[in-house]
């Protein structure tokens, strides 16, 4: 974003994104003062026809409220959703129309590349994305992540930034090498596939259990379930690393004066003997 920010720069995001509600402000901080502005979809995902309102809100007879910079999507989402090709395809033509760069947070690009099957160029540059955050760190590197820029004419700066954030290459050899065994033999996709398959297989013991249902169904490697509090004190007591989550705009489900949902991340790490256990933990 600080590659991409203009004086008054506004990103747009969607309301929930990670950018906007984690981080204390840091997107701000490192581009020296832009803003984010929310924008609507359910679960997680911007709805197309609300960028486009949200964005021309931002009129030239209305500069002072400040200037739109870039548009960003988080692949696969805060709530476990992935958007799919032609959902970035709908979101690339609006950020064009208003000749807004498109920027994907891939924190968890291999769990939607692994969820869809597309390749990382359909979901990317063919369908519109100007750059993308690629996170490894999430799928089983150690705090490696890269930006890839697709489009040359934006970011200029980025190079200096990286200078400046003390990134260079040099001071980052060890970190950089794990890509080449990340990407060797797509070693990168195989540890998504299973994360998303412990994640399915969650879904699956949260459904069976008695004590407790699904939020939504999940589409990558985070689960959403919906638990009484006091069965969520008993698994987190009894080793289980889980915590509550907001209810996402979009969100159809019931919650009884009890409950509250909860959320659950599969990794690269995670085994079947692991949910197993919760699933014990869930029938007990």
């Amino acid at each position: 974003m600080a590659a991409l920010n203009r004086i008054g720069g506004i990103a747009l995001c969607h309301s929930e994104a990670h950018m906007n509600v984690d981080e204390f402000g840091a997107a701000g901080f490192y581009t020296g003062g832009a803003r984010m502005a929310p924008v609507p979809g359910p679960l997680g995902r911007i709805n197309p026809q609300a960028l486009d309102k949200a964005v021309k809100r931002y009129s030239q007879d209305l500069a002072p409220a400040g200037q739109p910079m870039a548009v960003t999507i988080t692949q696969a989402t805060e709530v476990g959703t992935v958007y799919t090709v032609d959902d970035v395809k709908a979101i690339a033509e609006v950020s064009r129309g208003h000749k807004l760069p498109l920027h994907m947070d891939g924190a968890r690009f291999a769990n939607a590349i692994a969820a869809t099957g597309v390749t990382p160029a359909e979901m990317t540059w063919k369908s519109g994305v100007d750059l993308i955050s690629f996170g490894a760190t999430k799928n089983g590197c150690w705090m490696a992540d890269a930006v890839v820029i697709f489009n040359p004419e934006v970011g200029p700066d980025l190079r200096l930034l990286r200078q400046r954030a003390g990134q260079t290459f040099s001071k980052a050899r060890f970190i950089s090498a794990q890509f080449e065994a990340y990407l060797n033999d797509d070693l990168w996709l195989k540890m998504a596939h299973h994360a998303n398959a412990m994640a399915a297989h969650l879904a699956e013991t949260i459904e069976d259990a008695p004590a407790g249902r699904l939020a939504w169904l999940p589409q990558a490697n985070e689960v959403f379930a919906i638990l009484d509090r006091g069965t969520a004190e008993k698994l987190q007591a009894a080793g289980a690393k889980f915590y509550e989550w907001g209810m996402p705009q979009g969100f159809d489900g019931h919650l009884g004066d009890n409950e509250a949902i909860y959320r659950f991340v599969a990794s690269f790490a995670t085994t079947s003997e692991e949910v197993d256990r919760l699933g014990l933990l869930l029938s007990e």
